[in-house]
């Protein structure tokens, strides 16, 4: 029988605290945010100056507009990253959440007006840019932000947190910045906005103004969020009846803003996990081996209308009793309420794979014959493939009485237009017109060289 010793466990226990302690210190230390921390008035100072909108910040937003519309307009991703590097929209969107964090009432009035301002100037541009623009395309970056997602959310929550980190500290001229300003996207959506209103398609305007919207709720949540972890200290008023007003307005402000992006976020939240638990299914229910599925809509349930489940398949016909069996297994991969609804061809639809193999060789044949022919008649009216350049100093090096030499090929015609030969008119002209030229030996390396039988000679007196 074993008997546990009191004093090896009385003696354990220091050393245990002893390791938490060490440890905890160890972990405090290495996620400070202490170090290198800048003054609360500096900070403020510094995002309050982000705030404005006027002279140099308001030409730069113009020409931010211009460029991610360019990039836009001709799917460049590139331009599209530089746009967002010296767009000064966040500085608006950080200072409405500062100001909720330390109840500065004006600050926050200053930055939504000026968020708003920005709002107008970069859709105004952006809308006259597409007006005028040949290119009306709905190119994959338009498209791309017409969409949000909860990813879109999460990383302008992330994005927010790490800017807000950065301007916290003493030293702002770090890449953390930049870098949030390409992740979080607020001048893309804006132009595409623009885009939508330009070319009549309100599906544009609005999914893109939802991204906006999305991006900066979350972007001044995320500082708030930080404000509040470092305990700034918060606006003190003299006159209770104002601080009083002053608070409401706040808390209306911040319910009114924050509420509804909650709910969206966990409506994406919703969306996103239907749809992977829907590609799972998709993915595991339907791999048959000679059946496949080309196309699959996934649409999540809305305004009183069950989830969907849309597929398209091709190859062999699945009977209705495999169909019934892949709705049974619905439920097992969090799909209970799912409807699902398969399309495939008939036995009339199907296609015979040989018979258009075989339409396409004899297509592809019939214009490898034409391309011969095209090839063919091209070579015969070609009139710019004689080398006059090296033939010249050839000539000149064979024949020193040479002066100056041309060439020209051609097709030889008879009077009904059809072409009969080709041949080879040279000029020569003399160095010295006292001495001869060996018309023979010339004519006859001329065919050789310009590999054309019928060469017509002539030497200028």
């Amino acid at each position: 029988m074993a008997y546990t010793n009191n004093n090896d466990t009385h003696a354990r226990r220091p050393f245990v605290a002893e390791q938490f302690r060490v440890w905890g210190k160890f972990l405090r230390d290495r996620f400070s945010l202490d170090e290198d921390k800048a003054q609360r008035d500096e900070v403020v100072a510094a995002i309050a100056k982000g705030v404005e909108f006027r002279g140099v910040n308001l030409w730069v937003l113009i020409f931010a507009t211009m460029i991610a519309s360019l990039g836009l307009n001709i799917n460049s991703a590139a331009v599209i990253i530089g746009a967002m590097l010296v767009s000064p929209i966040m500085g608006p969107i950080m200072g409405a959440g500062l100001a909720l964090g330390i109840n500065d009432f004006e600050l926050l009035k200053k930055s939504l007006r000026n968020l708003s301002l920005m709002f107008i100037v970069a859709i105004v541009t952006s809308t006259l840019y597409f007006f005028v623009s040949p290119l009306s395309a709905n190119s994959s970056e338009l498209l791309a932000r017409t969409t949000p997602s909860i990813y879109d959310v999460l990383i302008a929550l992330f994005g927010g947190l790490a800017g807000m980190v950065a301007q916290t500290r003493q030293d702002r001229t770090s890449t953390v910045i930049p870098g949030v300003a390409i992740a979080t996207a607020l001048i893309p959506p804006l132009c595409t906005a623009g885009f939508g209103i330009a070319t009549g398609q309100s599906r544009f305007f609005f999914g893109a103004f939802y991204l906006f919207f999305i991006n900066s709720v979350f972007i001044a949540m995320a500082t708030y969020l930080v404000v509040r972890f470092l305990k700034y200290q918060k606006k003190a008023f003299l006159d209770p009846v104002r601080e009083r007003n002053v608070k409401r307005s706040m808390l209306v402000i911040s319910l009114v803003t924050f509420v509804p992006s909650v709910v969206i976020g966990v409506q994406m939240v919703r969306v996103s996990v239907f749809e992977a638990m829907a590609d799972k299914y998709v993915e595991r229910v339907f791999a048959f081996p000679h059946t496949r599925v080309i196309e699959a809509n996934m649409e999540y349930a809305r305004r009183g209308e069950p989830s969907r489940i849309e597929l398209l398949l091709v190859g062999e016909p699945l009977g209705d009793e495999v169909i019934d069996n892949a709705r049974a297994q619905l439920p097992g991969y969090g799909l209970d309420k799912t409807e699902l609804i398969v399309r495939q061809a008939s036995s009339a639809d199907r296609v015979d794979v040989a018979s258009l193999q075989q339409s396409y060789s004899e297509l592809l044949d019939e214009k490898n014959r034409r391309i011969e022919r095209m090839n063919a008649l091209l070579d015969r009216y070609k009139v710019t493939n004689v080398e006059v350049e090296d033939i010249s100093r050839e000539a000149g090096a064979m024949m020193r009485n040479i002066g100056t030499i041309s060439l020209t090929k051609g097709i030889t015609f008879d009077v009904d237009g059809t072409p009969r030969d080709t041949s080879v008119v040279c000029v020569v002209r003399p160095a010295d017109p006292a001495d001869t030229i060996d018309r023979q030996t010339l004519s006859r390396w001329l065919r050789i060289r310009t590999k054309v039988d019928n060469l017509k000679l002539f030497v200028e007196p």
